[in-house]
């Protein structure tokens, strides 16, 4: 018998009974499935059993780790039955591109006409394994047979990523004989994947899933909301294509043949063509006089409102870069959240008034002294900075709540024009294994934080999922809004943090709460070949994070 503490309580378990035996036991206190454990800080499926004396602790679709696993095995899910449904001999590879809304994109490639009909019978195959409740098995296997495993399913991407693995053997999942490869846990079996929905969209289809704030609920994909994001979205994969660079194998590849500079100037030659582009557009309406850039943490705005104004400039224009955080108001008059800290990311923390005073009389012709806000002292100062546009003049003005026309509600619509920027990584795992665009930010995040603020690892993560939900408030509802978007993330920048980022994660204690994330994260840039960041250009906006910029950033 083992001794094993829920929530406290300590009772007695048989060695060798499962965790889901355990689950079955404690469900009716959860309003949502147990989908995965933590036994001693350590996640574990359900089907694992005790072995010793434990703290166990569940998680539901409410919790991180929780949806993640639910997410990772309905995809699992979707391509089984879409392999069934369309049949193997027809497919050349099924990609899931990127996430879109609330919920994934998906594209088959080969011999596949694409309609309603086909939708809705993989849809109907999947809701038939969920109802049978069938076991989602895991074995593990050598590296090398891993390969050729791979190879003889045709599933080259993934052939190709563990030729770089260090590691000697592989977990390998299966539903009912199909057999893939997954980064992260999955649940016991598909009975637990009741909730998704299957919508054509454009040459692909959206496998829509709940979000840990509903994890019963499946959100309604909305394509009229989500048409420019999109379009970012699929210009970053042709950019991936186009470099041969769509997955973190083709990478290493590159890299272990020593191509990795041509590779870095491609991609930077490529955002800065974006931005010359940008700045063209700009500076052939000379009745635009703000630019407005948004966009999420660590998306790189300031280096890209450095780029973009050296841009303006080739345009016969004169830029002012301005901070909208100049404008917050002193701390001691900032919002607070309801723990009693500051609360930096609502509107609110901004003196709007001021800021339109300010704007409405600069586009008037007038002088203005300009604010600089201390963050040390948490005051806005005055020091005789005045500013005074004439008709070749502009304001690059960067902040999160600047495509929201509330922060310059008194600015003809005429005179602004909104950027939106956002790292949105082009580069996946595999076919099947996508990078989330959070994880890119919140590793550039990190980096930067130890370099300039002195900030530990462990604080970057214990304050992320705040950060994350100012975003969902404040910056990703208006992301539609903007004239242009500029994706930021480049191809080979996770293998150049990766060297940065390691031993900063490596000294999150074990006991902490952050450990866990740190573990998957380290996981994660385990995929990946460092690079040397030498040969960055000192422009890059990579620079922003791991330094030597030429800007002041």
């Amino acid at each position: 018998m083992a001794i094993v503490t829920i929530d406290g309580a300590a009772k007695e378990y048989p060695i060798g009974m499962t965790y889901q035996e355990i689950a079955k036991e404690y469900q009716p206190q959860y309003e949502n499935d147990i989908l995965l454990v933590s036994v001693n800080g350590k996640l574990r499926e359900l089907h694992k059993t005790v072995q010793f004396d434990c703290d166990l602790h569940f998680y539901t679709g409410k919790d991180e780790p929780g949806i993640q696993t639910y997410h990772r095995s309905a995809i699992f899910l979707m391509m089984k039955a879409f392999y069934d449904v369309a049949g193997a001999e027809h497919i050349e590879k099924v990609t899931v591109d990127f996430s879109l809304g609330k919920g994934y994109y998906i594209k088959p490639q080969g011999e596949i006409e694409l309609t309603e009909e086909l939708i809705r019978r993989v849809k109907a195959r999947m809701e038939e394994y969920v109802s049978r409740k069938i076991p989602i098995m895991k074995r593990s296997v050598n590296t090398d047979d891993a390969i050729e495993l791979f190879h003889k399913h045709r599933m080259y991407d993934k052939e190709r990523l563990f030729r770089y693995r260090r590691v000697s053997r592989v977990n390998i999942y299966s539903i009912g004989g199909f057999e893939d490869y997954y980064y992260g846990y999955m649940v016991q079996n598909t009975g637990y994947i009741k909730y998704f929905d299957l919508v054509l969209f454009d040459d692909g289809f959206m496998l829509m899933l709940p979000q840990k704030e509903s994890p019963k609920e499946v959100p309604v994909f909305q394509a009229e909301n989500k048409q420019k994001i999109y379009q970012v979205l699929k210009e970053s994969v042709k950019w991936g294509e186009r470099l041969n660079v769509s997955h973190v194998g083709a990478l290493n590849e590159q890299i272990a043949e020593g191509n990795i500079n041509e590779l870095i100037l491609i991609q930077e030659a490529l955002q800065e063509k974006k931005i010359a582009e940008i700045a063209e557009k700009i500076g052939a309406d000379r009745s635009k006089k703000f630019v407005m850039i948004a966009g999420p943490s660590s998306s790189g705005k300031t280096t890209f409102s450095h780029r973009l104004s050296v841009q303006l400039k080739a345009q016969g224009l004169i830029p002012h870069p301005i901070a909208a955080d100049d404008y917050f108001v002193n701390r001691v008059n900032s919002p607070k959240n309801p723990d009693g800290s500051y609360n930096f990311e609502v509107l609110e923390s901004l003196d709007v008034e001021q800021f339109n005073k300010d704007m409405t009389a600069l586009l008037s012709g007038e002088t203005v002294e300009m604010p600089r806000y201390q963050f040390k002292t948490g005051e806005r100062e005055y020091r005789g900075d005045y500013l005074k546009l004439g008709k070749d003049d502009i304001l690059v003005i960067e902040g999160i709540h600047c495509l929201n026309d509330k922060l310059s509600y008194s600015l003809p619509k005429e005179s602004k024009f909104r950027v939106y920027v956002s790292a949105l990584t082009q580069l996946n795992v595999d076919e099947h294994n996508r990078i989330p665009t959070t994880d890119c930010r919140l590793i550039r995040r990190m980096v930067r934080d130890a370099r300039t603020r002195g900030a530990s690892a462990q604080d970057t993560i214990r304050m992320w999922p705040t950060v994350r939900h100012g975003e969902e408030s404040y910056i990703f509802p208006f992301q539609e809004s903007a004239d242009v978007m500029f994706n930021s993330a480049t191809v080979y920048e996770l293998a150049v943090l990766k060297q940065f980022a390691e031993p900063l994660l490596f000294g999150i204690p074990r006991e902490s709460p952050e450990y866990m994330e740190a573990k998957r994260l380290l996981k994660f840039l385990d995929y990946f070949l460092g690079v040397n960041s030498e040969d960055i250009p000192r422009n890059s906006i990579i620079r922003e994070f791991i330094g030597g910029s030429c800007f002041k950033v």
